[in-house]
Order: structure tokens, then sequence, then C-alpha cells
């Protein structure tokens, strides 16, 4: 009972905050997303000066959204270093704004003031390969320069001490001093690569993440601006600024006993610098003013599609909302309110425990292939024993790696021995956790690891829980966390590990997470085959050694690995190389507490995570081979997954399982994703709105690219025989002649409804509608994360206006002004009413969807909070 008051009390509050900031966010305008591929608008362009025999490639320089590119380079000096500094030749790239600046008509860029760089650690910088200068905007003022990193127009009031060169913010904000953290940017949020390496052949590559007017305003990004009475998004430039080994005289540095590189955005340095000019998206809104919105909502794995196809179904005068929820508490949901309108998932209603299959009609489409992949970002770093031909590689990219299901058990159990963070040290074994002692310290000293990828053993990782000692996941229920799960159940030497068996090196599961109820210290087995999340059962807490943290301080399991919001950020915080542990102590701030150190350490990068295939593409992550059932290492391709998507089997709504994706070539994770709707609890224009739509996924929704309305990178092109099965469900919605509620143009109605359908290739019938089957993994329970969304989902409102430039306009004399007070009170209403909504859990960080995949932080995680409530209503 206590615990029913204390989840409704806290609905009630946050609740009425969303309803409140509501009011707010319908203003704001939506990016539409697009792929991280478009070869089509690659550029190569030569170095300037002293480097005009490097060229570099840029992979994509149009219809840019937020994700990552590819800047790629040729003929340039291997990098050297001094310790563990960059010393000479090595590359800088960032992100600026603003016209063409005339300073060099052959190569036109923008000026050094308006370029984000220079947000480097202010803090624990022992291990960081900066000087100071060459990755700040430090300079040192000179009239006549005889050094790189010398500055002729700033710093000159004081020439004996370092100046700096302002940033100048597109909306004419000025920083002229502290630029290094600065209250526009700094080390966690700026996406500026400050050391890229040349390898011994000449080449190098970097991804590079590509930011918005939504992660970065001060630049502007995709901002719709009106010129000469034309109106586009704003353009913007990469820059890039090779650093070399010879002075500005052209000879190779006097002083060596130091680094000599000196600030990109000095006025020497800048001399230098290669622009691409890159053109986005428009970061504004996309549809007709005043067009009635059609709410969807569910997969993530549908979420980049969506937001595509939005683009051009605005253009028809069709809104579609998009809000991701985790797919086990979209089905209920749609059981329970089936005016709810259209659901993606990727099983049929009633298969999770606890929820029936509503009666009446349930129409099933397949609109999108996609799956769970293992991205990751993993930088070789060759132990001092590893041959020349490994110490060559140092600080590139690992490209692949195989991975089986008991090595992802192994990820997933927190047992490696450094996953549970000081439980294990030289002084002694915690209490408890000696099956720890002899486990491998982290993935990448795993005899069994090794054996499938070699080149492992000559490679060094700080195996930490920063590192290979867990996968970055997310919080909620999903049917991506299901199918992980039942790919590893379906692995006989997975099962065994989980049940208590060591592996062939003598490992042991951690037995938090043990099938054998005899072995796990709950009492209680641990179920993977019911399991749709990544539980964190182990209930350690320590203070992190070596921290200096007082002892009252300690850090658990959700402090060490912590959840990220959804698959998109997982991929998101993995290209930036930032697992978000909290592992420094800071005994001067106020009061007291852990922080961030920020991304690692460029050249020794190891991040893995559980993502989306599309999602990976986005933000350029490498991915793993998984092991198939018939003994294949198969990477996500759009064969691989169309290879699963044809092995298919089930009544129903079909789905694609681990264990009966025989297929040679099929990769083990794809999920097919389905549209859903109950046409009987929706209005006759809804249902003309929602076959629309169908009819566009299968249709031109199917051809892969990066313009808006394609199929982003990341998703296979369904078959000719899935496209027809979606064909007839939107004609089956078109001619539904069963009971419906009134034609009011909104998708609202009672009634109920019953789901049917067939395995791919075929549709069923049940009451005048095409129930349309195909592939899809699943899981029960509820639970997952609101986040990318095409326009901001209101059931069915109106599309709102707002300004072109994407401000927020001003008060409005109409009903408008009144939209925070009465989102306030229905805000209220819908919190009091939460508790009974069919979700079982409070989940915080509590975020409201924005347009464009945005989303908004209403009530913050609160980890001690959280804890203390706990304890007082257990």
């Amino acid at each position: 009972m206590r615990r029913r008051i204390r989840n409704a009390l806290v609905r009630l509050l946050a609740g009425a905050t969303v309803g409140a900031l509501a009011g707010l966010a319908v203003a704001q305008a939506a990016p539409s997303a697009t792929a991280a591929s478009g070869a089509g608008s690659a550029v190569t362009v030569s170095g300037r000066g002293e480097f005009n025999d490097m060229k570099f490639t840029v992979s994509q320089t149009t219809h840019l959204t937020s994700q990552a590119i590819s800047v790629s380079w040729t003929g340039g000096t291997p990098t050297t270093f001094a310790g563990s500094q960059f010393n000479t030749d090595f590359v800088q790239i960032m992100q600026c704004w603003g016209d063409d600046d005339g300073t060099v008509p052959s190569d036109p860029g923008p000026s050094r003031t308006q370029c984000q760089f220079g947000a480097s650690p202010t803090t624990d910088r022992g291990g960081w390969p900066g000087n100071g200068q060459d990755d700040t905007r430090q300079i040192f003022y000179s009239a006549d320069p005889t050094n790189y990193g010398q500055d002729d127009r700033y710093g000159a009031t004081n020439p004996n001490a370092p100046g700096e060169v302002p940033f100048k913010s597109v909306d004419g904000t000025t920083i002229t001093r502290n630029t290094q953290n600065n209250p526009l940017f700094n080390y966690n949020t700026t996406n500026e690569v400050d050391f890229a390496r040349t390898s011994a052949d000449g080449k190098g590559q970097e991804y590079f993440e590509v930011q918005t007017a939504n992660e970065a305003p001060h630049l502007g990004c995709g901002v719709p601006v009106t010129t000469g009475g034309v109106t586009k998004p704003r353009s913007c430039w990469l820059v890039i600024v090779p650093q070399g080994h010879l002075d500005l005289d052209g000879k190779p540095y006097a002083d060596q006993s130091h680094v000599n590189a000196g600030s990109p955005v000095s006025s020497t340095n800048w001399k230098n610098r290669v622009a691409v000019k890159l053109d986005f998206n428009s970061v504004g809104t996309n549809c007709a003013l005043g067009a009635d919105e059609r709410p969807t909502t569910g997969s993530e794995l549908v979420a980049d599609a969506m937001t595509s196809w939005q683009a051009t179904l605005c253009s028809e005068g069709k809104v579609y909302s998009y809000t991701e929820y985790g797919e086990p508490n979209t089905r209920a949901r749609l059981i329970s309110d089936g005016s709810t309108g259209l659901a993606f998932t990727t099983r049929k209603l009633g298969v999770d425990q606890g929820t029936t299959a509503p009666s009446g009609t349930t129409t099933y489409a397949p609109v999108a292939l996609s799956g769970a992949v293992i991205g990751f970002t993993i930088e070789r770093r060759p132990k001092s024993t590893a041959p020349e031909s490994v110490q060559r590689l140092a600080g590139t990219k690992v490209e692949s790696i195989k991975l089986n299901p008991r090595l992802l058990a192994k990820l997933l159990t927190e047992s490696y021995r450094n996953s549970t963070w000081g439980s294990v040290l030289n002084t002694g074994v915690a209490k408890g956790y000696g099956w720890a002692k002899n486990n491998p310290a982290g993935l990448a000293s795993d005899p069994e690891f090794i054996a499938l990828n070699p080149e492992f053993a000559n490679l060094s990782v700080a195996e930490t829980p920063a590192t290979d000692t867990d996968l970055m996941t997310s919080l909620g229920h999903t049917d991506t966390a299901r199918a992980l799960w039942q790919w590893i159940v379906a692995d006989k030497d997975a099962r065994q590990f989980l049940a208590g068996v060591p592996d062939d090196d003598g490992m042991r599961v951690n037995p938090y997470y043990s099938t054998n109820a005899d072995l796990n210290p709950s009492g209680a087995a641990f179920d993977p085959s019911n399991t749709d999340e990544y539980p964190k059962n182990d209930p350690w807490c320590t203070v992190p050694p070596n921290s200096g943290a007082p002892d009252d301080k300690k850090q658990c399991m959700t402090d060490f690995h912590p959840y990220v919001d959804d698959m998109h950020a997982g991929a998101l915080h993995t290209r930036r190389a930032d697992t978000l542990w909290k592992s420094s102590w800071d005994p001067l701030a106020t009061p007291p507490a852990y922080k961030s150190v920020g991304p690692q350490t460029v050249g020794s990068r190891f991040v893995i995570t559980v993502t989306d295939a599309a999602s990976a593409a986005r933000y350029g992550l490498q991915t793993a081979e998984l092991e198939n059932s018939s003994g294949k290492f198969v990477a996500p391709t759009a064969a691989s997954l169309a290879a699963a998507a044809a092995t298919a089997s089930g009544s129903g709504v079909a789905e694609i399982t681990p264990a009966n994706a025989t297929a040679k070539d099929a990769y083990p994770l794809a999920q097919l994703v389905y549209a859903a709707v109950r046409p009987g609890k929706v209005s006759k224009a809804a249902r003309q709105d929602y076959a629309a739509l169908l009819r566009y996924a299968a249709a031109a929704g199917q051809t892969s690219g990066s313009d808006p309305g394609k199929l982003p990178i990341g998703y296979a092109p369904l078959s000719g025989k899935l496209r027809a099965q979606t064909v007839k469900a939107a004609g089956a919605l078109l001619h539904y002649t069963g009971p419906s509620p009134a034609d009011d143009g909104s998708a609202d109605g009672g009634g109920t409804d019953t789901s049917g359908g067939g395995a791919p290739g075929s549709a069923g019938d049940t009451g005048g509608t095409g129930a349309v089957g195909g592939t899809g993994t699943g899981a029960g329970g509820a639970g997952g994360s609101a986040s990318p969304s095409a326009s901001a989902s209101f059931d069915g409102g109106k599309a709102l206006e707002t300004t072109a430039a994407g401000n927020t306009p001003a008060d409005p004399a109409n009903p408008l002004r009144y939209a925070v007070p009465v989102g306030a009170a229905l805000g209220a209403v819908a919190g009091a009413g939460a508790p009974f909504a069919g979700g079982s859990r409070l989940r915080l960080p509590l975020r409201l969807p924005l347009p464009g995949g945005r989303t908004v932080t209403l009530v913050p995680e609160l980890p001690e909070l959280s804890r203390r409530l706990r304890r007082l209503f257990p």
C-alpha cells in the first residue's frame, strides 16, 4: 500500500510537470533524421602549404543531421609522440558556423572565432595528450610571428602573458576569457577532435560527430534562415587543421625538449586550415501548420525510419507523431486502449505474460527490418612486447570483433573480475566474491575472446568498469533485450555457464545471475528465458579504490555501469567513448561529489554497447560479428538481416528466433517491426491516414538512402512478399466495415479487437480486416523510454505553429497562451491515473519527447533519492 501511495504521489507531481512543460515544448521545431551515409556527397580536398601532399576525404557533406561522418586522409607524415603527448604530424578537426570570411579565395571557410574548439579537460590532465596550447584557444601575441601557435591579432594587450582567441556564437554572444570551460560548450559536449593520428603509411581516419542546432545552439547548424527571400537550413563548416614537424621557417623545430605545437585557431596554424562546407537537413518544422496529427508509438527500432519518412509525408499533408516506448509497454497500452492509434511492435498482442489479446480485429503490417547489434569503439594500444607489425598499428581502430553467446553472457552478468570494481584487490578478496578471483579482468584478456580475436593477445586494455568489463545498455523492458537473452539461452555453452559450469579456462558466472537457485545468493534462479531487460542483480557497493572518497560515499553497480536512456544514446556515447561513469571524487565541489572524467583518451579507447543497426550506422560504430545457430559469425548487413527474416516462423505474427535462424548467413539478432492498429477503435479518417503511412512504408520508404524520406542505412529493405502484406493491410484499413467510433477525425473510440495473421508471405483475415503476419522478437513487461520523435505527440492534436527560424514564438493571442497552466492541470490528472495505466514502475530520469527526436528532462535521475525512497517505502 505504501509503495502504491509513493508511486501515485511521485507520478502526480511528475505528471503536472510534464503537462506544464508540454506547453513550452509544442513551440519547438523538429529535425528530420537521416542515415549516416551519403556516398554521393563525399568530398576530397587537398592540404595547403607544407601539407599540400595530403588529401582529406569527408564521407558525407549534405543532408546532415546529428550523426557521425568519416574524415580520412592520405599523404601525411607519421605522428610522433613525446611521452604520452602528441608531438608532431597529427590532425585536428572542428565544426564552425558562418559565411566565408574571404581570407582565402581558393579555399572558402569561416572565421576562426566561430569554431567549436578548445574545450579540453581543465583538471585530471595527467594522462591527457595535449600541452595546453594545441588543445585550447590559448595563443601568444607577436606582431611578426616566428613560431606556430603565435598570433598577430589577439593577446596584444598583454604580450608577456598567454592570450585567447575568442569564440563568437551565432547569436552574437562572444566569449573572450576562460574559453576552455565556457558556458556554451565544454569537454563533455564538444565534438572537436583534438588529436587524430597519422599511421606509418601516411593514412588516418576519424569519425566526427556532426552537431545540429539542437546539440550546439551556439553554432546554429540546420536552423532555417532567409536570405534574399529564400529560406534554407543554415550551412556550417568542417575545418581540418594539420599540425606538422616544421616551424614557420620551414625547418624542424629547434627545441626538441618539449611539444612545440600551438593552438590550431592561432593565426599561424589557421593559415594551413582546410574547410569543407556542410549542408544540413532543416532543424525546423517540416509539416504543414494546422494539419491533423496521427499518433504512432512504440519500438525504438523504427525511430530513424519514421523520422526520415515524416519529412516526405509532411509534404503530402500527413503528420504522424512518433513517441518511443518499450515494445511490451506499447502492446499493453494498445490492448487497454486501442484509440492510442498505430503502434510499432515486433510481437503480436497478448504474448506477454499477464496479458490477453483483445477481441475484435487487429491489423498487422511489416514496416521495417533491422536488428540489435553490438557496437563498439576500440583503438589498438600495443603491448611493449608486441611485434613491430602490431606496433605500427598503434592508435588505429579495430574494425571487427567476433562474439559468441557465452561471451555476451559474461558481459551481461557482470562476471568479469573488474566488473565488481574493488571486490578483488591485491590486498584480498571481498566476502562472497571468491568466484571472481580467478576470472579474467575483462573481455580483452579472456582466453575465449582472444581465441576468436587473436590480435588482442598483443594489445593492452585498461580493464575497468569504463572499458571491457560490461556492455553499455539501456534501461527498460524491450523486445531487443529479450532477443539478446533468447540468443544466449539458445546456446548450450552459454546455458551451462549461467547454470554454474565453468568455461574451458575456469571462468565462473557471477552467482547473482546463476540459473541454479542453489548457487544464487538471492535464493531464486535467474530466468534469462523470460527476461526482457538488462538487470544489474549484483548488490555490490564500495568506495572505488584509490578514489580518495570518504567511507560513506560508496558506489554500486549502477554507478560503475550506468544505464543510458535508449539504444540511440548508447550509440552516441560509444562514438564519444564516454561510458558516463563518474569515477573521480571531487572534494572541492559543493557539496563534494563524484564527477565524470569525460570521454576516454584518444588512442586507447574501448567502449562497447548494445544498440540498433540504424543508430550504429548513424554514428559510424563498428559492429561485432555474432555467432548464429549454424556456427557462423555474421555481421549485421542488409543481406544477413534478410536471410534471418526468411527463417521467421510461428502462427499469427511470426517471429525471428535465434534458435530457428538456421540459414548459414542469417544474422541472429535481426528483428522485424510491425505496425499494429485496432481499426474498430479509431475513426475512418484515422484509418485512412494510417493506410497512407503503410503504403508509403511499403513503397518509397523501402528505398535505401540518406535523403529525407528514404530508408536510412541500418535497415534492410523488406522483401516483395512482406511489402505485399503491408499493402494488403493498408487496404484492409481503408475497407474496414466493422464497429468503429464516430468519424471525428481523431483516433478516439471504443470497442475491442482480435489479432490474427500468418507467417511471412501470407495474410490472415479476421472480422473483415487483413491481419498481416510477419516476423519479430519480443519480451514481457513494461517500460521503455521516450525519445526520437518526428513531431511532438499530443494524442492526435494539431501540429502547432512555430517560427521558421526555430525560435520560440512570442506569447500568442490565442488559446496557446494557456498551454502551460492547462497542461499542468491535465498533467496532474494524468499523473494520478498513471499508477493504474498498466506501467508497474516509475523510471527516472523522466523525459518529455520533443519534435525531431529530442527530449527534455523533467525529473532527473536521482540515485540517492531513489535509494532513500526505497528504504522509506520498502
